[in-house]
């Protein structure tokens, strides 16, 4: 009897050493995650102590990924060494991430793997927290234990293909839409709302977060949703248009986008001094132009993103969680005529977009012909023109703001020459991350000092602002160049976002200035988020007549807001879509997950709380309305929307293409009941 059954007892043993370790081996994983992220053991606690449901959840994750190659190769150290290297560096990414622009990371990034080189090459010297390496030192531990232990462990090959045909049938379930929100939702996870990324990570952990957003619910479109639902649409467009039709302009002017990255006025900074201003062109031009802060949306990153909006009206929040607004199917970028397209579909106008860095990030080789350019230059096109310059463009960083604006002026004189006029969107570089001493070759033009900042923590700040003192001289130069140049031309000029500025100890300069209480932004409030997660912009013309007027006026915009402005001030026929963009920037000038500005710069948590009257309400529904049909939906009017209004709608045969996954559209009761 025991010889018959001590085998059976014996394995039996092992199985549950095996998953008792396996288990032990994916809470570790979890912890050490968990410990990178926060920066210290007792905030791993406190983490699991706030939420056990997602340890527990997340440490069931890491126990069957251990388990999958474990029972492949027979040994359990295996797969625990195999998958503590992948949450390793599945960390890493994540807390350089966070570094970078204070947000986690996030589905939509893997969307740019494939340019993760280049990122980090952007990104300067990224080193690894010394929690890192002991957490590294932790699981190594654990791994050594497995090995240890291994002969508890040793399942018979019946044993162990049984098993991994259990693990596989899981991993399947965990990986398959409604059986994983069935899971989730057993551990208290709902999969409906799109949360904020930093919330999401800080309540559910990295890997948790990716997974529940890959399973976010697609709602189905509003009841009634259908030609007539959106002819309704489109006859409500019209009626608010109707009063709206631009002047034609006098004289039709050139027009220069110039994104100055990392741009912004830093004498905005509290408790920071200079020994003199550093933006003194900027300033003196805010006489002359039209100026105020630029809601970008963005901290420290994301220049590709403000570009799509900016010339698409679209936001990253019309799309599904895990979408790259820079990576989308190119019907999405051609379905409304671009912002640049308002100008070059009149006629006489000729689209360039200007890029002082590679082509290898955000796409822009597909996506800007879609968006009416005609032609792209990138840095080794600017720096074959060899037009006269007498500075040297370092060989370690990137082509100076100075060189960059003379490129722009050599195009605008080219197209002006063939009798076009230039619409040129310039993307500069110099002030690019990384911020250190040694980028400048340790020189400021200006002494900059900050109570409550080291030496090298000064350095940092130094860093930013010469590169912003660099980008301020180059704006001066264009427009004293362009004042000697006959044809009329308007210069729209905006910092993308703020520079990261992070310091050695993982802090930032704005936590140190008291702008925020600390890196990671779950627990910032909504002004804190209007103030980082803005810029400052200026839209000036080599003739004052060209502004009507508005000379010396300080007024708020932002990235889907500038389009518009410009759209009004150049009295520019304009399509349905822009038609109503404008309209919407009267009363939204920032609507993300996480926060929103009103038309006045107010920022509060949503619509709803900023206290919007139902005439705005029924503006912001409306757009999701178009913006539905567009992407998600049947196009019934998109043709349409990309005519002036009061055009009579197109009619026939439409095209079903359904460019991205489902969502939700806004309930047309919802403004029926607003315009009466």
């Amino acid at each position: 009897m025991n010889t018959r059954w001590n085998p059976l007892c014996a394995e039996c043993f092992r199985l549950l050493c095996f998953v008792a370790e396996a288990l032990c081996m994916g809470l570790a994983i979890t912890a050490a995650i968990q410990w990178i992220a926060t920066g210290t053991l007792p905030g791993v606690w406190d983490w699991a102590a706030q939420h056990p449901a997602s340890l527990l959840l997340t440490g069931l994750f890491y126990a069957l990924a251990v388990s999958l190659p474990a029972l492949l190769t027979g040994r359990l150290w295996v797969g625990g060494a195999l998958i503590s290297l992948l949450g390793l560096l599945l960390s890493l990414i994540d807390f350089f991430k966070i570094s970078i622009n204070g947000a986690p990371l996030t589905l939509a990034d893997f969307s740019m793997a494939d340019q993760l080189g280049a990122v980090a090459g952007l990104a300067g010297d990224l080193t690894p927290p010394l929690d890192f390496f002991c957490a590294a030192a932790g699981l190594a531990l654990c791994v050594a234990l497995l090995g240890l232990t291994r002969r508890l462990t040793a399942l018979n090959c019946r044993v162990r293909f049984l098993a991994l045909g259990l693990g596989l049938a899981a991993a399947v379930l965990l990986l398959t839409p409604a059986s994983a929100r069935s899971i989730g939702g057993r551990f208290g996870l709902e999969f409906t709302t799109q949360l904020d990324a930093a919330v999401n990570h800080q309540q559910l952990g990295l890997t948790l977060s990716l997974w529940r957003d890959a399973f976010l619910q697609e709602q189905p479109p509003a009841e009634g949703y259908g030609e007539p639902y959106m002819q309704q649409v489109l006859s409500r467009i019209d009626q608010l248009l109707a009063d709206s039709a631009p002047e034609a302009p006098a004289r039709s002017p050139n027009i220069i986008f110039l994104l100055s990255e990392a741009f912004f006025d830093p004498t905005r900074l509290p408790g920071v001094t200079y020994g003199e201003d550093p933006v003194q062109n900027f300033h003196a031009l805010e006489e002359e132009g039209i100026s105020g802060r630029f809601h970008s949306h963005h901290l420290g990153y994301g220049t590709g993103n403000i570009e799509i909006s900016m010339l698409t009206g679209i936001r990253s929040t019309d799309l599904p969680t895990g979408t790259d607004i820079c990576s989308m199917p190119g019907g999405v970028y051609d379905a409304f005529d671009s912002l640049a397209e308002q100008y070059t579909n009149a006629g006489g106008y000729q689209g360039e977009m200007l890029h002082a860095y590679t082509d290898e990030l955000y796409n822009r080789t597909v996506n800007y012909p879609l968006m009416g350019f005609g032609k792209l230059m990138f840095a080794d096109d600017l720096q074959a023109l060899g037009l006269p310059w007498e500075r040297h463009v370092p060989d370690t960083y990137y082509m100076q703001d100075s060189y960059f604006c003379q490129a722009l002026l050599h195009e605008l004189e080219e197209i002006n020459r063939q009798g076009q006029r230039a619409v040129l969107y310039g993307i500069s570089m110099e002030n690019h991350q990384p911020y250190n001493a040694e980028k400048f070759g340790n020189t400021c033009q200006t002494t900059v000092s900050a109570e409550g900042l080291a030496p090298d923590e000064t350095d940092v700040l130094r860093a930013a602002v010469e590169g912003i003192m660099r980008a301020d001289e180059a704006l001066g130069e264009l427009t004293d160049a362009l004042r000697e140049v006959e044809a009329p031309t308007i210069v729209v000029f905006f910092g993308d976002h703020r520079p990261n500025l992070t310091l050695p100890d993982g802090e930032t300069i704005y936590t140190k200035l008291g702008l925020c209480p600390g890196t990671w932004t779950y627990n910032w409030v909504p002004d804190e988020f209007n103030d980082l997660y803005s810029t400052d912009y200026l839209i000036w013309a080599n003739d004052a007549a060209l502004l009507n007027g508005q000379a010396g006026t300080r007024r708020d915009s932002s990235v889907t807001a500038i389009g518009p402005d410009l759209l009004e001030l150049t009295g520019q026929p304009v399509s349905r879509y822009w038609g109503l963009m404008e309209k919407c920037a009267e009363v939204c000038l920032t609507h993300t997950s996480f926060y929103f500005v009103d038309g006045a710069g107010r920022a509060s948590v949503s619509p709803e709380e900023a206290g919007l009257p139902p005439e705005a309400m029924e503006l912001l529904k409306l757009r999701e309305s178009v913006i539905y049909d567009a992407i998600y939906g049947g196009q019934y009017i998109t043709a349409d929307m990309n005519s002036p209004a009061g055009t009579p709608p197109a009619g026939g045969p439409y095209t079903c293409r359904h460019l991205l996954p489902d969502v939700s559209a806004p309930p047309l009761s919802a403004y029926e009941s607003a315009s009466g």
